[in-house]
């Protein structure tokens, strides 16, 4: 939705507020950062996440201060960026980042439901890797009550998005400086076994494709 918070003093050609937009790249990222302000003092939380329909799922320790301010009504400002490239031009003001990004302007919605709770859960664990919480040993009531989830509605939300070469300006073209995109991937590489588990089989979700 396009508020004044989530309208652009700049680059507002790069702005996209449709959920076709939003989605994926909240799919993609596998970590968002949550910050607030707390007694005037600001704060972040980097920290994973999950989505599922038009909520975004986090958890963390009932113990913590940061997530009880938030729990409590603190608004908060989400965000996650996705770095498909960095733009190399033939002058350092001319560099810049192919990006995904996208800022949530939300307040905390505190998960009671246990079923709920336990699906988030499931969903968070899922978007970092997928299959993981079948193989899991099932959670436990203390851990459960140790726990909390925090539903964040994306009602109010925008994504901010990059594309193309670089822009040098047309007095600097012919300049013999090369110029262009560094393309950059994220990837996973060979799954290292704990010391205590050497012997069990990697399972099918951590192999190769």
């Amino acid at each position: 939705m396009q508020t004044i918070r989530t309208t652009p003093s700049r680059a507002a050609k790069r702005v996209h507020y449709d959920e076709a937009i939003i989605h994926p790249i909240l799919d993609e990222a596998l970590f968002c950062t949550v910050s607030t302000v707390i007694d005037g003092q600001p704060f972040a939380l980097p920290t994973a996440h999950a989505r599922k329909a038009d909520k975004l799922y986090i958890h963390g320790s009932v113990g913590s201060h940061f997530i009880r301010a938030i729990e409590n009504g603190a608004p908060v400002c989400v965000s996650v960026m996705l770095t498909d490239g960095l733009v190399l031009a033939k002058s350092a003001f001319n560099h810049s980042v192919n990006y995904r990004s996208v800022i949530i302007f939300a307040q905390a919605e505190k998960v009671t439901n246990e079923a709920e709770k336990m699906e988030a859960l499931a969903l968070i664990t899922d978007h970092l890797i997928p299959g993981r919480w079948a193989d899991l040993r099932p959670t436990t009531d203390s851990e459960m009550r140790k726990t909390t989830v925090l539903a964040f509605p994306l009602t109010e939300a925008s994504a901010k998005v990059r594309t193309g070469g670089p822009n040098d300006d047309p007095e600097d073209r012919d300049l013999p400086t090369w110029a262009g995109v560094l393309p950059l991937k994220t990837v996973s590489l060979t799954p290292e076994p704990a010391s205590y588990c050497p012997d069990i089989p990697l399972p099918d979700y951590l192999q190769a494709d």
